[in-house]
């Protein structure tokens, strides 16, 4: 479990002090990864989705600027109610829910279209973690769009569990990284993501936090992980077990 280590180096891919946290005994050892920006190119189909509900949106005179794309990607990862209040702070409750409704219609298209792409080396790394570890997806996506990235690139074959955000009242991602580890009982482990909300959930739950460099990541943010990396085959070189 996470321990205030000195020798142990933050942001370093060897992760020295790892074993302590998710390797030795016979624990149930899990890997728990974020999925946008961490596993799936989310960049390749976000801005073409936002553009087409804003094109509705309008449409129907409810907005007359240009496409937030680059707010959206500052605020990439926070929960939905979130981003739509940021997005479009002067709507209604009622038009927030349609367009993200409608967003995520035009998400799945996308993904169903073969427009996304998971990582480089994202499918050789979880196979190879898949033999020793427990792996689980947690994220702040819907349920669909979650099921829709899982069947497109099966990875079914590689993940136990897909958590969405709406499967806990809260709406915190600490929150639904709890839910993973007491529904599977896990015992030691690590959160894989690119945001703060992920490396906060890994310290929450006392797991190890890995922070991906990825599209969306921020350096303030990722400053906060035990280890940082820029390609998810650097997982292997961490000493997890």
């Amino acid at each position: 479990m996470r321990e205030n280590d000195p020798r142990y180096k933050r942001n370093n891919i060897r992760g020295e002090n790892v074993h302590n946290r998710i390797g030795g005994g016979l624990m149930t050892k899990a890997i728990i990864f974020d999925m946008d920006g961490t596993l799936f190119q989310t960049n390749l189909i976000l801005e073409p989705a936002l553009a087409a509900t804003f094109d509705v949106l309008r449409d129907k005179g409810l907005w007359q600027e240009d496409t937030p794309i680059e707010k959206y990607r500052e605020i990439m990862g926070v929960p939905l109610p979130v981003v739509w209040e940021t997005l479009c702070p002067m709507h209604s409750l009622a038009i927030r829910e349609e367009s993200n409704s409608l967003f995520h219609v035009k998400l799945i298209e996308q993904i169903r279209n073969g427009k996304g792409a998971l990582y480089p080396n994202a499918e050789q790394t979880l196979a190879a973690l898949a033999e020793h570890y427990k792996l689980y997806i947690a994220s702040n996506g819907q349920k669909e769009y979650l099921q829709a990235i899982v069947d497109t690139y099966q990875l079914e074959r590689f993940i136990k569990g897909t958590y969405s955000i709406q499967s806990i009242a809260s709406g915190h991602k600490s929150d639904l990284v709890r839910k993973v580890i007491v529904e599977n009982g896990i015992q030691q482990g690590a959160v894989i993501g690119d945001r703060s909300s992920d490396i906060q959930a890994a310290h929450d739950n006392q797991l190890l936090s890995i922070g991906v460099r990825f599209d969306f990541a921020q350096e303030t943010e990722l400053q906060r992980a035990d280890i940082v990396i820029d390609d998810l085959k650097d997982l292997l070189q961490v000493q997890l077990a």
